[in-house]
């Protein structure tokens, strides 16, 4: 058990025994944990998380894709051309490309629509496969289920934690993004997809928007993930099952025979958030995306509870 693991079991409060200080079984009826108790537990989980050497390279990586983005674009377009020659289908991630050299800005969204599709998937299904199944394989599990919350307040935790990190990874890209557009770019008024131009403050209040989209656009894979890491003891495994999830989603939506499950999956709306940058936004496809997402939470989320509240806890 790693030292930080250790600080979040005495943060439970579960007593300890004389002779071994592991936590000891409660014997009496416990009382019943308040609300700021459940609120001590999810700091607890995403300090954690935040605290882990794994996440913070992966946060590391997601901040790095925007500068990368930035300074190709930076060093292509420095002969006064154009980036990719100016080409991309209007509302689609690349379209966004050209953009980047007029108004830095821009860089927020082609930073976004180009780490969605794979790199911020992959970086929640790693999160998120991790919750539950690495607790089970490090032997933390048990000593936190005899805390006063129960397993139903451990998953919550667990699933807000998960939540959060979407928001965070997110925001780590735009911001990045936002920084490093900032400093290699223009910022100014902004051309929106529908050649309707608004303030800069008008569009920077869209960019938090596109980014509040493209994290609640995450929570589909990583309640997914949550209840594939309900189903083994292995860490890595669930991991592994979440990663390979998303690729092979991502492979099957864009297969034209299978044009019939396209709407069920969830990254088929995900680029949907470019419709936020037209005036008057289109609502259609966001809407679909936000329910298809609240879906996969409602569906996966009972799963993940009915496994997790009857599953067998030996290590």
């Amino acid at each position: 058990m790693s030292r930080a693991d250790e600080t979040r079991v005495a943060d439970t409060g579960v007593p300890k025994t004389a002779h071994t200080g592991a936590p000891a079984e409660r014997t009496a009826n416990p009382s019943r944990p308040s609300p700021l108790w459940a609120l001590a537990l999810f700091r607890s989980e995403l300090t954690v998380t935040l605290r882990r050497w794994r996440t913070l390279v992966l946060l590391g990586v997601l901040a790095l894709i925007p500068i990368l983005i930035g300074i190709a674009v930076k060093i292509e377009t420095s002969d006064g051309g154009s980036f990719g020659g100016g080409h991309g289908g209007e509302g689609e991630g690349p379209a966004f490309f050209p953009q980047i050299t007029n108004n830095g800005i821009f860089l927020v969204f082609a930073s976004l629509a180009a780490t969605l599709p794979v790199f911020l998937p992959m970086v929640i299904g790693v999160i998120a496969g991790d919750a539950i199944a690495g607790e089970a394989g490090s032997g933390t599990l048990r000593y936190l289920l005899v805390a006063p919350a129960g397993r139903t307040r451990l998953l919550l935790a667990k699933f807000t934690t998960t939540m959060a990190f979407c928001l965070i990874a997110t925001l780590v890209v735009a911001l990045s993004s936002l920084v490093t557009g900032a400093l290699l770019f223009p910022l100014g008024d902004v051309t929106l997809i529908s050649g309707i131009t608004v303030s800069f403050d008008e569009a920077l209040l869209r960019a938090l928007g596109v980014a509040a989209l493209v994290a609640l656009s995450l929570v589909g894979i990583a309640t997914v993930g949550l209840f594939i890491s309900t189903l083994t003891n292995s860490g890595i495994a669930a991991m592994a099952t979440t990663v390979g999830l998303v690729v092979t989603t991502q492979i099957l939506d864009t297969i034209p025979q299978l044009h019939a499950i396209h709407p069920y999956l969830f990254p088929h709306y995900w680029l949907s958030f470019a419709d936020l940058l037209r005036e008057p936004v289109y609502w259609d496809e966001l809407i679909k995306n936000l329910g298809l997402q609240g879906l996969y939470v409602a569906v996966f989320g009972s799963a993940a509870w009915a496994r997790f509240t009857a599953k067998d806890i030996t290590a």
